[in-house]
């Protein structure tokens, strides 16, 4: 056989075998058999041996052709990952409908019946496929919903997704990674005979399987997926004027979609299909399912809808019932915060939940003790519903033997035995001591953590050995770890010590923004530090900030004024921040930036639907513009998204230039792809 005569064998072979794939998967062709898949896949595998010219990373034969990787690389979402808000009753679902019907009005000025798709809501781990011209570029998980993670070369090994989409549309779709229950059965059971611990419930199981850093190791596990949305197009197909006609499409370009989704114009006709598969549920299903996903159907209303802060208004998921189970309280724990808030950990007498093994759940303070009147030997009814954090929902006073105990708020820190104090106003209990342990290992996790400096490789265990060991007790101290430091300490090797150095050298560049919620002020979030780094714009000027600049920046009152001024009036925490600075530490001002928007500033008011105003704002500041909360004369653009309010029509009156959000996206990917250049 010839190298041309191989070439057209092979285009064949994979146009075959990528039908069969299509078949099988998406439209459950009973006919298709392994035999002839397998015959078709050897055939590829020796040509593409005897001419290695014709392997191509879209092959069938390359869906487990990665070596295993060192680490996952980090990958910016195209689009905000949103969540939806959960729902559990029937008044949860009349309200969000009521919603619904009340903002289509308020958009359109005309009222109308909002239709549904209602889907199932697959108990598995969210996955964002990115494909161009038609060819699969990257698979990423969630991750905060701006940054995820890249674990391609095992979404690969999934049969049911497609390396090659029928048609050649470059296009960003979301959906749902998960194991078969006959799968997961089948893992256990030689878990078990290994004497490994056994996964909990599928999620998990699947969850493992796409964070393997080798991809065999996620072949193995046999993972499905089901795809349910396109969140981006950019070429090659014209984009679905409907949720129907989304999940049509997916199926048309070769993506396996959930068929049991339903067309709903009641709350009476979503609460049949929530009844039906409540009911299901508990019985052997192909996978689980954990609830329903309700979503306007019109993508048009949708957009007019636009979003809250951290979900889409035009749609919300249906949650079956919290599971519940009675246990016992064994023992209360006080643990320390970052912020040295006292709080109670019930610990409980292990009990299967929801799919995991539940052994303790937060208490809060002593006002909710006192409120659930529980004691130590109480039997209690504790409730879990999804991912939420199990919580005590009552006691069985009826259960009581005499024996338990009542639970006291301890006189001094369970740490480090310093004093105890209350705040005026509040229920919570502080340790005043600075250098409490306890508040050591949250303070500095809480700086190491995603969303502020990101160190790789510094996750609680390793903080608390790092801190046990002396090696550090505020987070000034980790710029100054050595190599010789580490290597020869439990879990550190030479390569994991190297490693570790790496990940704290490279994190030594970050925006002023990360570095203020880094430092872990009391009341100050990620949003407020955006707030303040963005008025203050440099980290000099923000550390001089007085209590009354602070009041006059936008979102930040009186109480969070008032506990930055107190941190940077502690000495301690100025010292620590100059200790930073001579260890190499650069925070990024917040101006200065040159670009292709140099000279430019712009106001975001209102919801964007393709990003947050946040991830937004740090896009055009990377360009060189500046970014303001206010209008003034000096703003050149205003960006409308959904629900803007008075600034745009403040910006109208000045005759300052108006952008919708697409206007708004063409800029910007004009002006990147300068930068890029």
């Amino acid at each position: 056989m010839t190298g041309s005569e191989a070439s057209v064998r092979a285009q064949k072979l994979r146009a075959a075998i990528a039908d069969l794939r299509y078949k099988y998967h998406v439209e459950n062709d009973p006919s298709v058999t392994d035999a002839v898949y397998s015959s078709l896949m050897d055939e590829l595998r020796h040509l593409e041996a005897d001419f290695p010219k014709l392997k191509s990373a879209d092959s069938p034969t390359q869906r487990v052709g990665g070596r295993a990787l060192d680490a996952f690389k980090k990958v910016r979402h195209a689009v905000t990952q949103w969540s939806f808000d959960d729902a559990f009753t029937r008044d949860d679902i009349a309200a969000f409908d009521t919603r619904v019907r009340k903002l289509i009005l308020e958009k359109s000025g005309v009222s109308r019946d909002p239709e549904y798709v209602v889907e199932m809501k697959i108990d598995g781990i969210h996955i964002v496929l990115t494909y161009e011209k038609g060819k699969l570029v990257t698979a990423a998980t969630r991750g905060d919903g701006v940054v995820g993670e890249d674990v391609t070369e095992n979404i690969k090994t999934i049969q049911s997704i497609p390396l090659t989409l029928k048609k050649p549309v470059s296009i960003v779709v979301e959906g749902e990674v998960w194991m078969p229950t006959r799968v997961f059965e089948s893992l256990n059971v030689a878990r078990a005979a290994a004497d490994e611990p056994l996964f909990a419930n599928p999620r998990n199981a699947a969850a493992g399987a796409v964070r393997q850093l080798d991809p065999t190791v996620a072949a193995s596990r046999r993972l499905e997926a089901f795809l349910y949305d396109i969140s981006a197009i950019t070429a090659g197909v014209t984009e679905p004027k409907s949720q129907s006609e989304e999940l049509s499409l997916l199926a048309q370009l070769g993506f396996q979609i959930n068929a049991d989704w339903k067309l709903c114009c009641s709350v009476d006709e979503i609460m049949r299909m929530w009844d039906t598969w409540q009911n299901r549920q508990n019985k052997k299903l192909a996978y689980w399912v954990d609830g329903l996903v309700i979503k306007l159907n019109d993508r048009a209303l949708q957009r007019d809808l636009g979003y809250t802060g951290k979900a889409p208004r035009w749609g919300i998921a249906f949650k079956f019932p919290a599971e519940e189970a009675t246990t016992v309280v064994e023992k209360i724990v006080w643990q320390v915060g970052r912020t040295k808030v006292i709080t109670p950990v019930a610990h409980l007498r292990p009990v299967g939940v929801a799919g995991t093994t539940v052994s303790h759940a937060t208490l809060h303070n002593m006002d909710e003790i006192e409120r659930l009147d529980v004691r130590i030997g109480d039997t209690v009814v504790i409730e879990k519903a999804g991912d939420i954090i199990p919580k005590i929902k009552m006691v069985l006073i009826e259960m009581r033997l005499g024996t338990e105990k009542k639970i006291r708020a301890p006189r001094v820190c369970p740490v480090c035995g310093g004093a105890i104090a209350g705040v005026d106003g509040e229920v919570a209990l502080y340790c005043t001591n600075k250098k409490c342990e306890g508040s050591q290992k949250e303070s500095i996790s809480h700086f190491v953590g995603r969303g502020r400096f990101d160190i790789d490789g510094m996750g609680e265990k390793i903080v608390e050995q790092l801190i046990a060991e002396g090696l550090i007790s505020v987070a000034a101290d980790i710029f100054e770890l050595t190599f010789d430091d580490l290597v020869g300490l439990d879990r550190f090797g030479e390569l994991s010590a190297r490693n570790l150095i790496t990940s704290i050298n490279g994190a030594k560049k970050i925006s002023l923004d990360r570095f203020i919620y880094a430092l872990g002020i009391r009341h100050v979030g990620e949003e407020g530090g955006v707030r303040v780094a963005r008025h203050f714009k440099t980290l000099d000027a923000f550390l001089c900030a007085t209590a009354e600049q602070l009041e006059h920046v936008d979102g930040i009152g009186e109480v969070v004024a008032h506990s930055i001024v107190a941190y940077l009036g502690d000495e301690s925490h100025l010292r620590q921040i100059a200790r930073m600075r001579e260890q190499g530490v650069l925070v990024e001002s917040m101006e200065g930036i040159s670009g292709p928007l140099t000279g430019t500033a712009f106001v975001f008011t209102g919801t964007l639907v393709a990003m947050s105003r946040g991830d937004a704002s740090e896009r055009v500041k990377k360009l060189g513009a500046e970014v303001s909360d206010t209008i003034s004369k000096k703003i050149t653009h205003v960006v409308v998204g959904a629900d803007a309010g008075s600034k745009e029509e403040k910006a109208k009156k000045m005759g300052l230039t108006r952008l919708t959000e697409a206007e708004f996206l063409a800029i910007l990917a004009a002006s990147e792809s300068k930068n890029f250049v």
